[in-house]
């Protein structure tokens, strides 16, 4: 009996040149791939609040409707009391008037006695 031969394997085609680069990446270079990916998610979610906050500011949008509602009551707060302005001198003289008016009466009966 004869052995069987072990049928002979074809070559390989060659490869392009360039195309080691995407077929023998190591697992190290994959790492850093997905760190750097990892890494990039992270931040983005983090800062997505700040990116937004920074966009409406720069629109001007929904949050400065709010700001102006509040700095026109803040206005109409500082009106009012400009107006009290007058009324709470007038009432700060009244008070002066009944000091002296207490103390002279104090004094008169001190020297009564």
């Amino acid at each position: 009996m004869t052995s069987p031969q072990a049928a002979p394997t074809p070559p390989l085609p060659p490869q392009p040149p360039g195309s080691e680069m995407f077929v023998s990446g190591s697992l190290h270079d994959m790492a850093v791939v997905l760190l750097l990916l990892g890494v990039g998610l992270i931040l983005a979610v983090l800062l997505w609040p700040l990116i937004k906050a920074i966009a409406r500011r720069i629109e001007g949008g929904a949050a400065g409707g709010e700001v102006q509602a509040e700095l026109e009551d803040l206005r109409e707060r500082v009106r009012q009391l400009e107006e009290m302005k007058p009324r709470m001198l007038e009432l700060e003289e009244r008070v002066d008037f009944t000091e002296r008016i207490v103390a002279k009466g104090h004094e008169a009966v001190r020297l009564q006695k």
